[in-house]
């Protein structure tokens, strides 16, 4: 039994270090990856700002929002919060801010309740899921947030 626990510890001598360092780059790149994928949307959104009222107004069926508002709302959200979340500032906050515009996504799609649901829809699923990871265990050491919680004294 010694020799197990003995075992065990040199095993677990860095499980502390590779927490914290691993944890903090898999929480970088789903803040640069989701960011990323989100940004895009944004700018695609921007470079043709008719062809999204368009869409807004025929196509999403965005509940409580006039198309225009929701329009607005999901252009500036795909490009503030992933800027926030690439540097690490405000960022559960910001994956938060993304996450209701990825579930607003998800809920205006025409065809997400039928059989004829398109198959991109699943990576929606997979950034809401980042996005949640994001919420729950923060940006990690190599954020804004870390630096100015380290100069706060927390």
């Amino acid at each position: 039994m010694k020799t197990l626990l003995g075992l065990h510890q040199q095993l677990s001598r860095y499980d502390g270090v590779l927490t914290a360092w691993g944890g903090s780059l898999m929480s970088l790149a789903l803040r640069c990856y989701v960011g990323w994928q989100f940004f895009k949307a944004g700018l695609v959104k921007i470079g043709d700002w008719s062809a999204t009222l368009a869409l807004f107004h025929d196509e999403y069926k965005v509940p409580l929002l006039p198309p225009d508002v929701a329009a607005f709302m999901g252009a500036g959200g795909e490009l503030t919060f992933p800027v926030l979340l690439l540097v690490g500032l405000v960022s559960r906050p910001a994956a938060l801010g993304l996450f209701f515009v990825n579930a607003m996504a998800v809920i205006s799609y025409p065809q997400l309740f039928t059989f004829e649901c398109p198959a991109a829809i699943n990576d929606h699923f997979y950034w809401g899921a980042m996005l949640l990871v994001l919420i729950a265990f923060g940006p990690g050491r190599l954020s804004l947030d870390a630096v100015l919680a380290r100069k706060a004294g927390k």
